[in-house]
């Protein structure tokens, strides 16, 4: 059956994947996720944009009602972690939970379709060898997403067609134009969209956490300065911390039991070492013995070469060569062979 149902956020990227598809002769179906209120991509003016390209292509348009599955799984996630000391990824766990299992569910049980598709960058083969689908990264190397996919299963990958992974962002736009969708000159969101509805993420947070007065203080305990929520703070941040030092002084952890943000060094900031915790082997089988292979600590950190030593129960401890800055607990460990996206899990500490 050449059916698929594109996942439609009102993006020029989503739009031109539904384009694409139907140029190629798919019978495609779109597909939008109400996530939350508020102006935003993936919100009512995204909708109302993805109503407007269904038009266009004259196909289908189906809006799904997901805003207690987005509060479950991201905003409350969100707002724990912070609460917690760490600063979760939102994006791996909403793909997986929120966009490609409820839309491969939703295809299945209500449209007769076991494809979907999405304006993601990044590329799926199948590799006979292991039997697997493994993800890889796009070829536009600026837009790569693979980093945020790391947490599909071998079936969402299975049933997921990515459009966009073998152009660069600017053929997707000349492409746009091309097909003369309303979207061909719609600016890029920002990478998470509750930034995008709130204005910044301190903002977003406030809505939810409480601001709690504490002391900032360096390594010795000595205060030196006063904080109004840890939730403020990232691992690494420098800006905005309002004191005066001699050297310039980053975020190296936070103290969620004392209400503490505790600075340091440049030096002090970095770390050899990290364990990560709910692993998804995606490319290839979970390993039983230490492998080496190239690590991203964070979305568009450069790739480090790293030992991977399997601690068993989804679990990895990974070590380093040389320092890396900044590793933060609740971001993603994505693990790659090259252009192969081979696991990745969560920086536990």
């Amino acid at each position: 059956m050449n059916r698929v149902v594109v996942g439609l956020s009102g993006g020029v990227d989503s739009s031109v994947a539904a384009a694409t598809l139907h140029h190629q002769g798919y019978e495609v179906i779109g597909l939008t996720l109400w996530l939350m209120k508020g102006k935003g991509q993936c919100c009512s003016e995204g909708m109302v944009d993805a109503a407007t390209i269904c038009e266009q292509l004259n196909i289908p348009h189906h809006i799904v009602d997901s805003r207690d599955v987005f509060q479950a799984n991201i905003i409350d996630y969100l707002v724990s972690g912070y609460e917690s000391g760490i600063a979760p990824l939102p994006c791996s766990q909403c793909n997986k939970a929120v966009k490609f299992g409820p839309m491969v569910r939703y295809a299945r049980e209500q449209l007769d379709c076991d494809r979907i598709a999405t304006g993601h960058y990044a590329r799926i083969r199948y590799d006979e060898a292991t039997g697997r689908y493994q993800l890889l990264r796009a070829i536009d190397p600026k837009k790569d997403q693979s980093y945020f996919l790391y947490d599909l299963t071998q079936d969402l990958l299975a049933a997921s067609i990515f459009p966009l992974g073998e152009q660069t962002k600017e053929e997707t736009r000349r492409i746009a134009t091309q097909f003369g969708l309303k979207t061909a000159d719609k600016p890029d969101s920002q990478d998470l969209c509750l930034i995008e509805a709130h204005g910044t993420m301190r903002s977003f947070l406030d809505k939810y956490i409480d601001r709690k007065e504490g002391d900032i203080v360096d390594l010795d305990g000595k205060v030196l300065g006063k904080h109004n929520g840890i939730h403020h703070y990232t691992i690494g941040q420098r800006k905005g911390l309002g004191i005066a030092a001699t050297e310039p002084l980053y975020v190296v952890k936070l103290d969620p039991a004392m209400n503490r943000v505790i600075v340091g060094n440049r030096a002090n900031a970095g770390s050899l070492e990290c364990t990560v915790g709910r692993m998804n082997w995606m490319s290839i089988p979970e390993p039983s013995n230490p492998i080496q292979t190239q690590v991203q600590v964070r979305y568009q950190a450069t790739p480090v070469v790293a030992s991977v030593i399997p601690l068993g129960e989804s679990r990895i401890k990974l070590t380093f060569d040389e320092p890396q800055f900044a590793i933060t607990p609740g971001q993603a460990a994505v693990l790659y062979d090259g252009d192969v996206l081979l696991g990745g899990g969560i920086i536990e500490k």
